[in-house]
């Protein structure tokens, strides 16, 4: 006999029993971290079908990443080519000028710049005292350093040697209230004295006179004549310029080319006619990791 009615479980009941075996199943998830190893299984398998997923989006992004590197290379290598040929035709009106400078010398019988050596040095030690201005560097009597000893950096002239130690040597900044460096000005040659203030960001030029064909922006070189820096190096840019009658003298004052409050790396100058030369030891040199720790002949 067949049953035309057979009776089921209330859809009700059986939300009722889901919700409860969930809820269940949260707090022994919850208090006794049962579910770990099903998530384990669960990630593992849903794992591949993420990554297919993603799959799409990373070609194209990668696609377009490699088009837009590429196009960016030609615009560089292209840029590259331009500044070469540029460059190039800056160095031909170089060595033009450069014969021109030599005849000129040979006109006025003026000596002829000397070739110079140079050593890099690092500043490992900066003075605390704040009425002097020195910092020491890594270089000493072992390398061929001597006192009065011209330092630049990659500006222009921070000091000279003070004091030579057997590794180390103390280097007096131009903006110490005790050094002084004669100097011109680029633009039309007037010499004057440029003198440390104390002020790593100042100096002063001294016995400038009111008629003086000085400017603000014009920039002072070394001029050779304390013959302790070579002539042509960059010492400092005229800030400001007071012309008082009632002084005798006008108050010209100065910014030094030199980073002197963030120096790292110096160089150390030797004339290549003197008879003080560099020396170099390429056991310690390589143990110091200088590379850049060479002699190089220059043109100054």
């Amino acid at each position: 006999m067949t049953t035309l009615f057979i009776r089921t479980i209330s859809l009700r009941f059986r939300l009722t029993l889901a919700l409860l075996l969930a809820f269940l199943l949260i707090v022994l998830d919850h208090q006794l971290n049962v579910m770990q190893s099903t998530r384990v299984v669960l990630n593992s398998i849903v794992s591949p079908v993420q990554y297919l997923a993603t799959v799409p989006e990373q070609t194209f992004d990668r696609l377009s990443e490699n088009l837009q590197s590429r196009r960016s290379m030609r615009a560089y290598i292209a840029e590259l080519e331009t500044d070469m040929l540029d460059m190039k035709a800056q160095m031909q009106r170089y060595q033009l000028l450069l014969r021109e400078n030599e005849r000129l010398r040979n006109l006025l019988a003026s000596e002829s710049l000397q070739d110079s050596l140079r050593m890099v040095a690092e500043v490992i030690a900066v003075d605390s005292n704040s009425f002097s201005h020195q910092v020491v560097i890594n270089k000493g009597t072992a390398h061929g350093a001597f006192i009065g000893q011209p330092v630049l950096d990659d500006q222009g002239v921070v000091g000279q040697v003070v004091s030579v130690g057997l590794t180390s040597a103390r280097i007096l900044l131009i903006s110490d209230q005790n050094h002084a460096i004669p100097t011109r000005s680029e633009r039309n040659g007037i010499r004057v004295v440029v003198q440390g203030t104390g002020n790593m960001e100042q100096l002063e030029l001294m016995h400038v006179p009111h008629t003086s064909d000085l400017v603000e922006g014009d920039l002072l070189l070394s001029s050779g004549l304390g013959g302790v820096f070579p002539e042509g190096y960059p010492v400092a840019q005229i800030t400001s310029i007071v012309r008082d009658e009632s002084l005798p003298f006008a108050e010209v004052y100065a910014s030094p080319v030199a980073q002197l409050d963030r120096l790292r790396m110096l160089l150390l100058l030797w004339r290549a006619d003197d008879e003080r030369q560099p020396v170099f030891t390429p056991l310690r040199d390589a143990l110091n990791a200088q590379p850049s720790d060479a002699v190089e002949d220059t043109n100054d």
